[in-house]
């Protein structure tokens, strides 16, 4: 694929993807919005990616939207800055709803924007640099691109509010405390940290993690019944799938499964 902004690069059925705009500390921008939107689309129809990690170039993961561009989205009025919004917060659902595994691999700041990215992803994993913050209430606005509705499900409403109302940054240890990343590792290794986990994945059936992502998103806004509901749906189709009968067979013969995510 062809991009200014993104650096994209397939190795084993893992696609890293990195923020390049190292200049700007990763901030978001228009074209590099609509540069990720394409290749998370083109990763949703590529049959051999089994993982997807996010990163950025440089000193930092990302430093959100970038403010240089702020005020042409003031400028817009409440409507038309709406109007944009969803198409921002659409960049980071279409992540969310990926069928494939997404892991963040944060080295340095992933501030505003940058955290709300990150958040969008299944997994973190942070180095020892890594350090997440929500800094919107200095400049007079919210986290508004996931960054309380994420949030608050991952922390509680608590710590949510402490992290939003205070704009407190949190380190590598207190964000694993809290249960917002999976792995810390030495600084600058969060991308190859991140690829042993996607390597750990890849042992198992791409379409069931893609299934078990699905239900498990879902299952955040709905009732437990409709949950329960969901999960029934969801394994009738992973019965049929050519992937369960190599997986049982593959268990009772002492062997290691040969998934082709049919």
């Amino acid at each position: 694929m062809s991009t200014k902004y993104l650096l994209v690069e397939d190795e084993d059925g893992i696609r890293v993807v990195t923020l390049n705009r190292p200049e700007r500390l990763n901030a978001w921008n228009a074209a590099m919005r609509a540069e990720m939107r394409d290749v998370i689309e083109d990763t949703a129809a590529a049959t051999g990616i089994r993982a997807v990690i996010l990163t950025g170039a440089g000193r930092g993961f990302s430093a959100g939207e970038d403010v240089s561009e702020m005020g042409d989205l003031t400028r817009m009025g409440t409507r038309g800055f709406r109007a944009v919004a969803r198409g921002i917060h659409s960049v980071f659902d279409l992540i969310e709803a990926l069928e494939v595994p997404v892991i963040a691999a944060v080295n340095g700041v992933a501030a505003g924007g940058g955290f709300e990215l990150a958040l969008s992803c299944d997994f973190r994993v942070i180095a020892q640099n890594g350090r997440f913050v929500m800094p919107e209430a200095k400049v007079g606005l919210i986290p508004g691109s996931g960054g309380c509705s994420r949030l608050v499900h991952y922390v509680g409403l608590g710590r949510a509010k402490e992290m939003v109302m205070l704009a407190r940054s949190i380190g590598p240890e207190e964000a694993k405390s809290l249960g917002l990343v999976t792995e810390v590792t030495a600084e600058g290794g969060a991308v190859e940290g991140a690829k042993r986990l996607a390597r750990e994945m890849d042992s198992f059936a791409p379409l069931s993690l893609g299934m078990a992502k699905f239900v498990l998103n879902t299952c955040t806004d709905v009732d437990h019944e409709t949950g329960r509901r969901l999960e029934r749906l969801g394994q009738s189709v992973l019965k049929s799938t050519q992937d369960h009968a190599e997986g049982a067979r593959a268990f009772v013969e002492k062997r290691k499964p040969n998934w082709q995510a049919r």
